[in-house]
Formats: structure tokens, C-alpha cells, sequence
């Protein structure tokens, strides 16, 4: 979650979550609203008029709240006006798959998707355009957004793992198809806290926005069907922990973050639906990896499998072997 289904942003708002670093320590929570997102001081005196900025999952109620360094600041925000998406060569982009008609690409934890509140420049997307140009007109042929050209679902900031991106209006169509007709078969790996006990299992529980905290999603009765199947791999050692593998059965906003916190088995290192508590793993980085993607070809219907492999920085909790032969095995 980062996400519209997980992955997409239903309601067109814009998510800012950001670590207070030390320049703003002991900083008013509306100037730095300011600094972080370039709107003005009283636009972000209306945001926390508004309810929907929070400090370490407490709501804001003025804008005189000081900061401090280490706490979790999160805003919600409109989407920006600004739709359109600069080409940018130096954004690391690792294409596992490229098609005709589409593109597979392995993101990175610290990449954002596309332009939102406080990423402007750098985002994922914009590495693609710089290298498969014919993408940004797929708006303006009436697929898509001006702002996320190709993208027909996402990544949170934190997680890891593999995309589909559309490189024409025949490619767009057919991936948003099987988005929404759940044929694209698209498998998690995750590291949760403590002992999970059944050996397979479906969280279906209705997921919407937080009443409490807006920044947040939560189960609630009145919120959209959402279905998550999970499987234990392996019981780690160390802290007790659990790797386990994730299937969407659905797509909501933090989906699988929401669900494994409502069993009280938390993604490591969430502090929006857990803790940040592994001084192993960058401050940013959730336990969550989209490792295996499964589409059908839009021109000849061919099934195609794509795989990334457990992360580097994720074998430090350990399961790798396990964790890459499940993704191997489904």
C-alpha cells in the first residue's frame, strides 16, 4: 500500500506518508504540510481543519501541533491537477517482460508508482516513459489518465515486486479487463507478525476508509467486498514471525496490510497497520513483495507467468528458499 486495488486509489485522493526527519523536528505540523507537498500554509490549515491528517495514527486538530522527529506524518490530499507525467532516463527501471502490447517491471520498495502528493518527480512511471515513449499518448487516445499513462494498477511505496504496464490502447483494455474479471493472477509473499496457526485460510471482510483516520483504511461493514487467501510457508526463526503467501482475490486500497492486521498478524515493518520494529529493513520498507504475475497476452490469449524472486534486503528475515519455490510451485 500502497494500493488501488491494492493498488488503486479509489477515490482519487492522494496519500502522504513521511517520516519526520530532523529538519523538522519541533516544526508546526501546517509548515511542514507546506514544505513537503508546495501547498500554501492556509491549504494546509484546511487539511487539518478537514480531519485527514494524522501524527502516529492521531488525528491532528491544529495546525500549531509540533513535530517530532521519528513520528509518522500522514495526509490525505487531492490528486494533483497537474496530470502530466516528464520522462525521467534516471529512474531505475527493471523490465522482467516486454510484449507488443504491455510491460511487466520489477519495482523497486522505494519507487512511487506515479505523480501523488509529494512525488512529484521520480516515480516509476517516468522511467518508462523515457523508455517506451509511446506510452504517454495512450491518454490522450482515451485509455487511461494524463497522470498515470499505462498504469492500470499499483504498488505501495514500501512494497516490492512486480507491475503490468500497458503500451497500447489493445494492451490497456485487455490488462484492465482481467484486472476487474480477476484472471490476472497476482501473488504475494510476506512476512507477518507471530505464529500463524491455520495452515491455509480467506479473510473476507469489507474494507473502507477509516472513519477515525482518514489516511487509513480499515474493515468496516459498509466498506467495498474484499477477499484475501493466505498460506503459511514457513515459521521463522528469531522473532516469531511468519512467512506467508498472499492472493488477491479482490483489489482494495492496502488490502492485504488491512486484512493481516485484522487477524492480528500485521505486515513487519507497517506502522500504519502495525509497528515499525525491524532495524534491519530500511525505515520504509514493508515485508510485502509482489513476486509472481500472471496475464494473458492481449494479442494471442497465450497465459504468461513472471516471477521475481524474494529480495536481497527481505532474505535478512529469512525463508528465501521456501519463499521462491512456493512462487515457483502455484
Amino acid at each position: 500500500m500502497t494500493g488501488e486495488p491494492e493498488d488503486f486509489a479509489g477515490d482519487g485522493s492522494e496519500q502522504l506518508v513521511v517520516t519526520v526527519p530532523a529538519l523538522m523536528d519541533a516544526m508546526r505540523v501546517d509548515r511542514a504540510l507546506s514544505m513537503l507537498t508546495n501547498c500554501s500554509r492556509s491549504e494546509a490549515s484546511r487539511l487539518i481543519e478537514a480531519g485527514v491528517v494524522s501524527v502516529d495514527g492521531v488525528q491532528v486538530a491544529k495546525s500549531s501541533f509540533l513535530l517530532s522527529e521519528g513520528s509518522l506524518l500522514e495526509a490525505l490530499l487531492p490528486a494533483p491537477d497537474d496530470g502530466s507525467v516528464a520522462p525521467d532516463a534516471e529512474v531505475a527501471v527493471e523490465v522482467v517482460l516486454a510484449t507488443a502490447d504491455f510491460l511487466v517491471v520489477n519495482k523497486e520498495f522505494a519507487q512511487v508508482v506515479h505523480p501523488g502528493a509529494g512525488n512529484a518527480e521520480g516515480t516509476l512511471i517516468a522511467g518508462v516513459l523515457a523508455r517506451y515513449p509511446e506510452i504517454a499518448r495512450l491518454p490522450e487516445q482515451g485509455y487511461g489518465e494524463l497522470g498515470r499513462p499505462g498504469v492500470v494498477h499499483r504498488l505501495d511505496k514500501g512494497t516490492s515486486g512486480l507491475l503490468a504496464v500497458a503500451r497500447t490502447p489493445q494492451g490497456f483494455e485487455s490488462l484492465t479487463a482481467q484486472l476487474h474479471d480477476r484472471s490476472m493472477g497476482r501473488r504475494y509473499l510476506g512476512v507477518v507478525e507471530g505464529h500463524v496457526e491455520s495452515r491455509q485460510g480467506v479473510v473476507d471482510a469489507p474494507i473502507g476508509r477509516s472513519t477515525s483516520v482518514p489516511t487509513r483504511m480499515a474493515v468496516r461493514p459498509d466498506g467495498r467486498h474484499a477477499r484475501t487467501a493466505y498460506e503459511v510457508i514457513a515459521h521463522l526463526s528469531g522473532p516469531d514471525r511468519t512467512l506467508v503467501g498472499l492472493a488477491l482475490e479482490t483489489g482494495r486500497t492496502h488490502q492485504i496490510r488491512v486484512h493481516m492486521a485484522a487477524i492480528g498478524h500485521p505486515i513487519v515493518n507497517d506502522p500504519r497497520y502495525g509497528q515499525r520494529n525491524e532495524k534491519r529493513l530500511d525505515p520504509e520498507r514493508l515485508a510485502l513483495h509482489a513476486g509472481r504475475l500472471s496475464v494473458n497476452d492481449p494479442l494471442t490469449g497465450e497465459r504468461v507467468r513472471t516471477i521475481a524472486p524474494w529480495p536481497k534486503d527481505l532474505c535478512l528475515l529469512g525463508g528465501e528458499a521456501e519463499g521462491n519455490a512456493w512462487l515457483e510451485r502455484i
